[in-house]
């Protein structure tokens, strides 16, 4: 949905305005800082007090302990942001058509939807460490319809001004709030009302400051492009980076709901000592998040500007943004495939290792960006932003499998990563010899999605548990057939 309607999001409301839509979305990252590791502790502590025995009103206490103080720490950012909303509109952004009082009144709005955004993720944390996916993901399906189509009806019945689109959002974000508290609270295990028990923290403190310390980095090594390019750049200018990075982040909504349950799993696998299963979770959730953004960030690149310019019938933005979208996106995919080595981490409590990882990457990103972007712009950005992902997966992954299952580094590289990539990439470049821009709209849209089938098909032949796990699943769906018949 977030993609979908993003034309239509500045047909009615610009390229500038779509600029300051993206500036909101580096806000509610930026913000990601004051988690302090609250998120991910609720996970992983919920996935382990759920194998053990007599632990429903712990399970409650920490919810409440953890929720309180999330609570505490939203209304905080939303008093920095609405404090901040005068300064950023006349001092930071920098604008040609919108007026300053406009976007100070736009900021004042996102003051108030990363407040309750903010809280969703602690909410939908607690679900995931219960193992509630299903429950969460309806939500999220009904939640983002209701986001995107609303606000494209609001925009174009009522008002297409900034105004009307952010008012919406706070209403879509406050409903997703509540229905997520609800459904936390009414899957936690019976017991006593629950308490704000300081001694809780005194128990995880060690992995939380470990997380926050990951968070610290990890917003710094993702936002700060973006925070330059938003100083340096033009809204106009910024707008295209902004599209071309959702573009690119578009790839984390495929995977990281299966990040998020591997995760809980994983716990629970250390918890009862059952390393082969282990093992086994490890490659096969590294090879089903292959066969998802291997196909799709390889297409997406090969045929970016015949993607964009079919998605938006805008040829200036085509050829404003596909180089862009071309590189953040496999910038994406290497970031994409370190999400399963990062969640065994974070089940192992092993939190130093990410945290040394992402700040040698600062000190390698910020004189490049200082350097590169005042004389490349946007496209320095993004080679850099890609060229620091491809050497996570090239020395990352060398230095976590000296410690963590350290026979399993080379199945990884080899069966999880090059030989399902190279087959993205050998499939979609023979395509690519082929000239799809003289037909007719349908046509071309035609042939992309037959590509992309076909290189989806190819991946998943690729890679040894996809491909058993599908023929398991046609097997049983003969027998079913079968046995009616």
């Amino acid at each position: 949905m977030s993609l979908a309607f993003v034309p239509v999001y500045i047909h009615f409301l610009g390229i500038e305005a779509y600029g300051l839509i993206g500036f909101f979305t580096t806000l509610i990252a930026m913000f990601a800082l004051l988690d302090m590791g609250l998120s991910a502790t609720l996970n992983r502590e919920i996935a382990k007090l759920s194998v053990q025995t007599e632990s429903a009103q712990k399970t409650r206490d920490l919810v409440l302990t953890i929720t309180t103080i999330y609570w505490l720490i939203g209304i905080v950012i939303g008093c920095i942001i609405a404090l901040s909303a005068s300064f950023i509109s006349t001092h930071w952004l920098k604008s040609v058509s919108l007026n300053t009082q406009t976007i100070e009144h736009a900021i004042m709005m996102m003051a108030f939807i990363v407040l309750f955004q903010w809280m969703q993720g602690i909410y939908a944390s607690g679900l995931i460490g219960l193992q509630k996916s299903v429950f969460l993901n309806g939500v999220v399906i009904i939640v983002a319809t209701l986001r995107g189509g609303g606000a494209v009806l609001v925009l174009w019945l009522i008002s297409p001004t900034l105004q009307a689109f952010f008012a919406w959002q706070l209403i879509v974000t406050v409903l997703h709030t509540l229905i997520l508290a609800t459904g936390l609270w009414r899957y936690l295990p019976v017991a006593q009302s629950a308490r704000f028990q300081f001694s809780i923290l005194k128990d995880i403190w060690r992995f939380m400051v470990g997380m926050n310390a990951i968070t610290l980095v990890s917003l710094v090594l993702t936002q700060l492009d973006k925070i330059i390019l938003s100083k340096i750049l033009t809204l106009e200018a910024f707008g295209y980076y902004s599209l071309a990075s959702m573009i690119a982040a578009s790839l984390y909504r495929a995977i990281s709901p299966i990040a998020a349950a591997v995760f809980p799993r994983f716990n629970q696998l250390i918890t009862i000592n059952k390393e082969l299963e282990l093992k086994r979770l490890y490659h096969k959730s590294s090879q089903l998040i292959a066969t998802i953004i291997f196909p799709l960030a390889i297409g997406i690149a090969f045929f970016s500007y015949e993607i964009l310019w079919l998605w938006t019938h805008n040829q200036q933005m085509a050829e404003q943004s596909y180089l862009l979208v071309s590189l953040l996106i496999i910038g994406a995919m290497f970031n994409g495939m370190m999400n399963i080595p990062y969640m065994l981490q974070l089940a192992y409590g092993w939190t130093t290792f990410s945290f040394y990882m992402n700040f040698l990457a600062i000190l390698v990103l910020t004189p490049a960006l200082l350097i590169g972007v005042p004389y490349y712009g946007a496209l320095g950005a993004a080679a850099i932003w890609l060229s620091i992902n491809v050497g996570y997966v090239l020395v990352g992954i060398q230095f976590m499998h000296k410690r963590l299952l350290p026979t399993e580094k080379w199945q990884w590289y080899i069966y999880d990563m090059l030989i399902p990539l190279s087959t993205a990439c050998i499939v979609t470049s023979i395509a690519k010899f082929f000239n799809y821009t003289g037909t007719s709209i349908f046509l071309q849209l035609l042939a992309l999605i037959s590509i992309f089938s076909l290189v989806f098909f190819c991946v998943i032949m690729s890679t040894s548990y996809i491909r058993s796990d599908l023929f398991k699943i046609l097997n049983k769906l003969r027998f079913r057939l079968l046995v009616k018949n």
